[in-house]
């Protein structure tokens, strides 16, 4: 584990290593330079004194003298070997260690130790007993000494390898020592950590507090990690309250929600069949007329015929009575003919679009045709006012799509014109002009009323949004045309009004209804409960 204990103890045991090594390094270099020094004093007293002991026994060819003096110079083991050569006679003398220490005399054909320095000198001869000083000395040989550093060598491995145990040694106390003394530090630290790993991963209420029988620095951080821990406590306890409480105040939240939706589509179905309600109160006073003008054509023809019954019964019928007759009755019939044809027209028309609000049937229908139908059966309500509405449009735009729906929008819409933008008996103009645009119907219905404010323009789309409050508006009307073009027929609305000016509405609908997207939304009345997106222009 790469944990900070083991660091500590690796950083120390380096440092302290590389502490001794340079350390080390110092002492071996200093110890390798006075064993060289003292080889160099070795070398240079040795070679003095045979340069002085020699010459005259080589003079004398005392070779007896000559041993004594080479066995005397190589009792430091340094000195390996030792060569006299006279000047001419050649090798006089010679010593040599042996491989058990001894010193030996070799032949003359000795070799010279391997890994030996060998260091030569000149012997020159003085005469001591002359009376002249004036005699220059007389070589007479030299010498050759072969000196070993094995000795200094092994001095500076065996120092060496005691700096190494020395090093080790102090590694591994170092590292005992600091795993008690760390120990110290990070047993509390293990305990906090364990302690919070606890907390991270456990519930709270699970986690005990460690104990704060310490009076050191850890003991305080300890204690803080406790005030920390039951503080944490603390707050998870309120928090889980408080979401609780926001649970159950969603869940509250949610069956308002859904109250209000079950309200809300309440009321677009009374909306609905309130205004298929007043169309039929609208259409009933209509035929009215018509119905009553037929029956008193046929009544005045009943009697015009009883009349000329009882003339034929007297056998006193006349061509005067023959001729009114048939004036009577043609005028009677032409009165209930068209009067007749009036209220079939109505009627047919009334039928059409009320089947179409009450069911969900999908089929094709012409566009301008049908319009004209609903302009039909809306003109009993507009009758009471001084609004003309005109149809402008191909009759060969065809429609696949769910007629009932698209009757409640042209509704909607003449209906909102008619309330909304001219005051009472204000004469006004309602326009209706449709147009294809390859696989798309463009319809717009235009007025020139008063117009809607700019403020309002954004708001006219949301539901329960109406500037006739408390006086009988509900603000659903056009929220009702929002959502059944944009969700059932899959097309777009807008609106632009200048104020004073008048209103234009501008509908982009498809030629032929999506299948898959009515399936997705459901039937025309499923559409309307949604609350709808205000279209932000």
């Amino acid at each position: 584990m790469d944990s900070i204990q083991s660091r500590l103890k690796l950083l120390f045991v380096l440092i302290v290593t590389l502490v001794l090594a340079i350390s080390g390094s110092y002492a071996q270099y200093s110890l390798g330079k006075e064993l060289e020094n003292s080889n160099q004093r070795l070398r240079d007293g040795v070679l003095t004194r045979l340069g002085i002991s020699l010459p005259t026994a080589l003079w004398d060819l005392d070779k007896a003298k000559v041993d004594t003096i080479l066995e005397a110079e190589m009792l430091p083991p340094e000195v390996v070997a030792i060569r006299v050569y006279d000047s001419a006679v050649g090798l006089f003398a010679g010593k040599a260690r042996g491989a058990d220490g001894r010193l030996i005399s070799p032949g003359t054909a000795m070799i010279a130790p391997a890994g030996a320095t060998a260091v030569q000198a000149e012997l020159m001869f003085r005469d001591a007993g002359s009376a002249s000083i004036s005699i220059n000395p007389v070589p007479v040989g030299k010498v050759v000494v072969f000196f070993s550093r094995a000795q200094s060598d092994a001095a500076l491995a065996s120092e060496l390898i005691r700096k190494v145990i020395e090093v080790l040694l102090l590694d591994v106390i170092l590292v005992l020592a600091l795993s008690l003394s760390l120990r110290v530090v990070f047993e509390p630290l293990r305990q906090l950590r364990d302690g919070l790993f606890e907390l991270a991963t456990r519930g709270t209420g699970e986690v005990e507090e460690l104990p704060e029988n310490r009076r050191d620095e850890l003991g305080d951080v300890i204690r803080g990690f406790n005030q920390i821990q039951r503080r944490l406590k603390s707050t998870i306890r309120r928090i889980r309250e408080a979401e609780d409480a926001a649970r159950r105040s969603a869940e509250q939240t949610a069956q308002a929600m859904a109250d209000l939706r079950r309200t809300q589509e309440s009321l677009l179905q009374a909306e609905r069949l309130a205004s298929l309600g007043s169309l039929v109160a609208g259409v009933a006073h209509e035929i009215n007329t018509p119905v009553g003008i037929a029956l008193t054509s046929a009544s005045v023809l009943k009697d015009a015929t009883d009349e000329l019954q009882a003339a034929v019964a007297a056998e006193g019928l006349k061509k005067s009575v023959v001729l009114r007759y048939l004036d009577t009755a043609a005028e009677s019939t032409r009165l209930i003919m068209n009067n007749a044809y009036r209220a079939a027209h109505l009627i047919h028309s009334f039928k059409q679009i009320a089947v179409d609000q009450t069911s969900e049937a999908r089929r094709r229908f012409a566009l301008m045709e049908y319009i004209d139908e609903i302009v039909t059966s809306l003109r009993p309500k507009l009758k009471a006012t001084r609004i003309d509405l005109q149809l402008d449009g191909s009759g060969d735009i065809v429609l696949d799509s769910y007629p009932g729906a698209f009757a409640q929008v042209i509704t909607n819409l003449v209906l909102n014109c008619a309330e909304h933008a001219f005051g009472a008996d204000r004469p006004g103009q309602i326009a209706i002009q449709a147009r294809l645009d390859g696989d798309t119907v463009e319809l717009q219905l235009s007025d020139n009323g008063k117009g809607i404010a700019p403020e309002l323009l954004d708001r006219i789309f949301d539901p329960f949004f109406t500037t006739r409050r408390g006086q009988g508006g509900t603000g659903l009307g056009l929220n009702i045309v929002y959502n059944l073009v944009v969700k059932q027929f899959c097309g777009t609305i807008t609106v632009r009004s200048t104020p004073g000016a008048g209103t234009c509405f501008t509908m982009r609908l498809p030629r032929v209804t999506p299948q898959d997207r009515q399936a997705e939304h459901g039937a025309a009345d499923t559409a309307t409960t949604a609350a709808a997106v205000s279209p932000r222009a």
